[in-house]
């Protein structure tokens, strides 16, 4: 029997996912481990790079998405079709820089003139590739039915398919790579009005978004951000009135030294709030053991029950690992307070005696818009309890 040669699917055409306005930088290649290649269009850095690929299902927020630092080493998938339908506010990037590996998308379109604002002008002027043309319903479909699968976009005109899935089988693998080194600052720096009677709060930064120093602001708390190499010792100072162990990329299972002080910051009793990365290390840190997702939680749409209430809400979601219930120490203090409605996956922990709450989702994203915002609200009143106690002026 002859085989004859397969025909290589045809190429999409520029001008039909690419707006003119962005201009396209040539034809190039997704890869991914297992071999699948998808043909389409560059319009990020000229460059190519790797990671996991993550599928994320929000129809608006790239901007917050390219500067989440919790999708460092990560090539994200948007499924909806339009991306780069509206303008870049530099004021809304969460972070200095975007920390994703590559994006992924059907197509790339452009609101407005001003190059400054476009979602490609931040990937370009940040090294980061991007490639348009790509039928994202059936690349999520196969991550889906196949679970994780690194990735690489190839430069653009570096079409060579067998070597292009070389390269998405030579990225390393997430769980070997410390991405919270890579994001955290080396500096400690304050926030809010300094002049402000409200409570002072640190958060030790894993991976910190800028919304959630500003909704604790807004709230009139002062905040104190740490580095993720904090000690205990410089976090539970005596003016620190509660704490916040922030989002970040990674695997908890690594970090040793955040889940030593939050074991420390548990004995201490102050008030402490885990999101994310920092939900994980302190269901770590209580003797829970955490385990990979099979392809993570990517979206605007995860719909999370509070047990505690029956509450249902809509929440924002990043993360690749959960806390395991089941191994969740009953001596702890600690109990599942919250799960995804999707999946029974646990979203929050609350400790039955102590002013400590950990969510796994992102209450600053605000999907609902307003569904998650009384997570922070609820730690600011545990802040200026704590705070009063302290002070003495519960018992004048």
């Amino acid at each position: 029997m002859i085989l004859l040669p397969q025909p290589r699917p045809p190429q999409p055409r520029p001008s039909a996912v690419v707006d003119p306005r962005i201009g396209d930088l040539g034809s190039a290649l997704l890869a991914l481990e297992d071999g699948t290649v998808f043909p389409g269009v560059a319009f990020g850095a000229p460059v190519a790079a790797g990671g996991d690929l993550v599928v994320n299902t929000s129809q608006t927020g790239y901007q917050e998405v390219c500067t989440d630092p919790s999708y460092a080493g990560q090539v994200v998938v948007m499924t909806y079709p339009l991306i780069g339908n509206y303008g870049r506010l530099v004021a809304d990037d969460q972070s200095i820089r975007p920390w994703l590996r590559g994006l992924v998308v059907a197509n790339a379109t452009a609101a407005v003139l001003d190059d400054a604002r476009q979602l490609a002008a931040l990937l370009r002027n940040n090294g980061i590739p991007a490639i348009a043309g790509v039928d994202t319903r059936a690349l999520a479909r196969h991550l889906r039915a196949h679970g994780s699968l690194r990735g690489a976009i190839l430069e653009p005109d570096a079409l060579d398919r067998e070597a292009a899935a070389r390269a998405a089988s030579a990225v390393p693998r997430w769980e070997d790579q410390d991405f919270v080194g890579q994001v955290s600052p080396a500096d400690v720096t304050e926030h809010g009005d300094a002049g402000s009677a409200g409570p002072l709060v640190a958060i030790v930064d894993f991976g910190l978004k800028a919304n959630i120093v500003r909704s604790l602001v807004r709230r009139g708390l002062r905040v104190r951000v740490l580095p993720h190499t904090s000690s205990a010792a410089a976090v539970l100072v005596p003016e620190i009135a509660g704490v916040v162990l922030s989002p970040g990329p990674g695997d908890p299972a690594r970090l040793a030294g955040p889940m030593a002080l939050a074991r420390a910051v548990i004995e201490d009793g102050r008030p402490l709030l885990g999101i994310c990365l920092g939900h994980q290390i302190v269901g770590r840190a209580a003797g829970a053991e955490t385990r990979r997702l099979r392809f993570g939680h990517h979206g605007a749409n995860h719909p999370v029950q509070d047990l505690d209430s029956g509450l249902v809400q809509v929440t924002a979601q990043n993360h690749e690992v959960q806390v395991v219930a089941d191994t969740l120490p009953p001596t702890s203090g600690f109990h599942v307070s919250q799960v995804n409605l999707n999946d029974g996956s646990v979203e929050g922990l609350r400790h039955r005696e102590l002013p400590i709450e950990t969510v796994q989702y992102h209450p600053e994203g605000a999907p609902g818009p307003l569904d998650a915002l009384a997570v922070f609200d609820r730690f600011v009143a545990a802040c200026a309890g704590a705070r009063r106690s302290a002070t003495g002026l519960e018992n004048p």
